[in-house]
């Protein structure tokens, strides 16, 4: 399913104002302490921090804020790296799950038994290969949506060093220490 078409879906369903992440569904409380939870406010995590992109890039809505927790940042990952992770997919999906929910976690013990929702292919590929570009964040900006952006100094799933370089110059951008891509 195409991602607009996924977040038209999810927010007529749910009218919800938090994006869940890959593999994830309403977890939306383990960002309890970071959440600023406002009637013009929305929040994403990871893969759902790109859905939210989108959803305020598109939406007539009124949104005044965004807040992305461990934005899904591949951008600087080479087309190798893309290709290998869908191929591990590939061969044992549900490996692929446990690795990629075990690094989410890390270095926290949290269970995220109870916000697991099954993945696809088709969201790995989106995921991946997601374009985070200047000119989005500029038409957001645009809007007079402002932006903030959450990273876990410990993440084993992107380059937080990386996304933090890139999103700091669009966004209130913080790097939390000691924390991984969940941010505890």
């Amino acid at each position: 399913m195409k991602m607009e078409n996924r977040i038209l879906l999810g927010m007529a369903k749910n009218n919800q104002k938090f994006f869940s992440g890959f593999c994830l569904e309403n977890e939306s409380q383990l960002f309890g302490s970071y959440l600023q939870n406002t009637a013009f406010c929305f929040a994403g995590f990871s893969f759902g921090a790109q859905s939210l992109i989108e959803f305020a890039l598109n939406s007539n809505e009124r949104i005044d804020k965004i807040q992305l927790f461990s934005p899904a940042f591949f951008n600087d990952k080479d087309e190798k790296f893309k290709r290998m992770q869908l191929m591990f997919w590939s061969k044992n999906q549900h490996q692929y799950i446990d690795n990629f929910l075990q690094n989410c976690v890390y270095p926290s013990k949290v269970d995220l038994n109870p916000y697991f929702k099954n993945g696809s292919f088709e969201e790995l590929k989106e995921l991946l290969n997601y374009d985070w570009s200047e000119q989005k964040l500029l038409a957001l900006k645009a809007k007079n949506i402002k932006v903030e952006t959450f990273f876990g100094q410990d993440d084993k799933i992107i380059d937080s060093n990386h996304a933090l370089d890139f999103f700091c110059n669009f966004s209130q951008s913080y790097m939390i220490k000691k924390v991984g891509h969940i941010l505890q």
